[in-house]
């Protein structure tokens, strides 16, 4: 799953400008004998784009915002990827391995789908890829799995975690539990909550919460759609789903 058996391996980040996306990279920049970044993608910070690119020495690019994408400076031999699918071909490249997603919404869901396709192994923060397209993503990560892993049948998913790798928190952590365990022995998986700013509150109380007290967080500093989802528990419902999907478990367990 890397470029060579030595070599570190070749990365390709959607969302690079995003808070994952650059704390991502801080990551990488950490670990140069391990990682290369090949190619990037943002929505229309054209400017830190830019930026990036040079500073990994990116051979590719992407932006989705057309009229920041003609404002792009990009250092000689970089290749701007033009178009919708432009984040599909940056995910497919010969010499990428590792597809990590920072994008948010329903457009992460193509270019997972082609990197799965394509033999990449996939590090994604994104929920809507499997929440929205749970059913379509791990058939993909369980097919690639069987082509190089020899495990029963019935537990040929586990292996599929090897390609398909949760960033999010908790879901991270049970990742690193759960590869190269059997499923059909794990009884139940617990996801955790900090509880939010209304932990403490008495119930009587929340009859008058303000969206000023629900972005109130105590522990994250976070956009303001997830801060409200978390404080509401909307948020843990979706990392419900996305575990159903993930681990190949049954909702009530």
């Amino acid at each position: 799953m890397s470029s060579t058996d030595s070599g570190p391996q070749r990365v390709a980040v959607l969302g690079s400008t995003g808070s994952i996306g650059r704390q991502t990279l801080d990551v990488l920049a950490a670990a140069p004998h391990r990682f290369q970044v090949v190619a990037l993608a943002a929505g229309s910070d054209h400017g830190s784009l830019s930026a990036q690119a040079s500073t990994f020495g990116a051979r590719a690019v992407a932006l989705a915002d057309a009229p920041a994408a003609e404002r792009l400076e990009l250092p000689d031999g970089v290749r701007l990827e033009p178009g919708p699918d432009a984040l599909e071909r940056l995910a497919t490249r010969d010499d990428v391995d590792l597809v990590i997603v920072a994008t948010g919404g329903i457009v992460s869901l193509r270019p997972v789908l082609a990197a799965l396709a394509a033999g990449k192994v996939v590090a994604t923060a994104n929920k809507e890829t499997l929440v929205a397209g749970g059913h379509l993503v791990m058939p993909l990560a369980r097919a690639q799995a069987a082509r190089v892993a020899q495990r029963d049948a019935a537990d040929s998913f586990a292996s599929a975690l090897a390609w398909l790798r949760p960033i999010d928190s908790e879901h991270s952590a049970l990742w690193q539990c759960l590869v190269g365990e059997r499923m059909s022995e794990v009884h139940g998986l617990i996801l955790t909550a900090s509880g939010g700013p209304f932990r403490s509150w008495p119930a009587e109380r929340l009859a008058g919460v303000t969206p000023q007290d629900a972005l109130a967080h105590p522990t994250w500093d976070m956009g303001a759609k997830i801060t409200i989802d978390s404080a509401t528990l909307m948020n843990k419902g979706l990392e419900v789903v996305e575990a159903h999907w993930l681990y190949d478990v049954d909702l009530p367990r």
